[in-house]
């Protein structure tokens, strides 16, 4: 059997990064870019940073905004029809997850019309053509879209959350600029921080997992532990270090895929338009104390690499405990609340379960699970 490892193809790393866009841009010998940004991201003039580098080459672009924190079917197919009236031939998603997935669905569309159907794309759709040439912007340090293979869209008339998997969809240029994310405010960085944290535990212990991803996951985890409560405060240092640690799990994951967590909150988010990071940070503890048995030695190294002293005299269950415990007080110390008791239904627990079963993610589970042990999870959270 083969491990594979699929990475963008350039990225850039560091403050004032989106300055290379335009020369990006010019060098692949662009015309128009289809600008894909939420609203708000509009509203508070983040987007504007990277128009003003176009302005400033005099590139071409068109701006599409019909973009929710969830992203919906709807939200594809109006950005499929913009994007063919544009006479756009490269796309720039600017924001976080939301933004980047709606672009990877317009451009993989617009790429292989024979998927015109969005519900289509679902799982590992079996996509010919590379996406329309995407250069990714994140303005958030969690999801890490602009280095995985993977999207998220809502289907809002059936409630659920369908997966994508597709190596033709992944950015041709990542710009990770710490700048674009200093306007975010704490709720978001914390959310996003502990989305990107899950990311890097969920990897590293999926089934999947392997020494090079071990490697990606290890060091992720060791830098946003130690840098996401310093980006929560708008710190210099933790901006960079969350940036380059989100990152850094988006190469592992990407490539070996999560477990449950992602699974049932993307139910969640589905159900209750739950922000994604928010419903990860509230799972991943009591997922980890689930998962806990089929994980080997691997919780001594990721309490190891979230700072914990002393792990190597510790027994099995302490060190099971101590990595649990460690991210449980992060989560707390940036504010995510502690249960699902403001958030989820007893009614909906059924279908919740079900969802989070059928979910892409829930294979890559390091231990086997059904559909009556993930109701009880949630359960054990309201």
């Amino acid at each position: 059997m083969s491990n594979r490892i699929v990475l963008n193809e350039t990225s850039y790393h560091g403050a004032g990064a989106i300055q290379e866009i335009a020369a990006e841009a010019k060098n692949r010998g662009f015309r128009k870019a289809f600008v894909c940004s939420d609203p708000d991201l509009i509203k508070f003039g983040v987007t504007g940073k990277v128009l003003k580098v176009l302005d400033d080459a005099g590139l071409a672009y068109e701006v599409y905004s019909n973009i929710k924190a969830n992203p919906t079917i709807e939200n594809v197919q109006t950005g499929v029809a913009a994007f063919q009236a544009s006479g756009a031939d490269y796309i720039v998603a600017i924001g976080g997850g939301s933004s980047m997935d709606t672009a990877k669905a317009i451009g993989i569309i617009i790429a292989n019309p024979e998927f015109a159907d969005v519900r289509s794309l679902e799982g590992t759709a079996p996509t010919k053509n590379p996406s329309v040439p995407i250069i990714a912007v994140p303005t958030t340090a969690g999801t890490a879209a602009e280095v995985t293979i993977n999207y998220v869209i809502t289907d809002v008339e059936k409630k659920r959350k369908f997966v994508c998997v597709d190596t033709h969809d992944i950015p041709v240029v990542a710009v990770i600029d710490p700048e674009m994310m200093s306007s975010m405010p704490k709720g978001l960085t914390a959310s996003t921080g502990m989305d990107a944290l899950t990311h890097a535990i969920e990897g590293y212990i999926t089934k999947g997992a392997w020494e090079m991803t071990d490697m990606f996951h290890l060091k992720a985890i060791e830098i946003i532990s130690r840098t996401l409560r310093g980006a929560v405060e708008n710190t210099k240092e933790g901006r960079e270090g969350m940036a380059l640690g989100q990152y850094i799990a988006g190469m592992g994951f990407s490539n070996v895929g999560l477990g449950i967590v992602h699974s049932m909150a993307h139910a969640l988010g589905a159900v209750y338009d739950t922000p994604h990071g928010v419903a990860n940070a509230i799972l991943l503890p009591t997922v980890m104390e689930y998962n806990a048995p089929a994980t080997g030695e691997k919780y001594r190294e990721i309490a190891r690499a979230m700072g914990v002293e002393g792990v190597d005299q510790m027994t099995q269950e302490e060190y099971r405990k101590a990595a649990v415990d460690a991210v449980r007080k992060l989560s707390q110390d940036v504010g995510i609340p502690a249960d699902l008791k403001e958030i989820a239904k007893e009614e909906d627990v059924q279908f919740l379960s079900e969802s989070a079963y059928a979910d892409a993610c829930r294979p890559g589970n390091p231990r086997d699970t059904s559909v009556e042990e993930i109701a009880a999870l949630y359960r054990s959270l309201m």
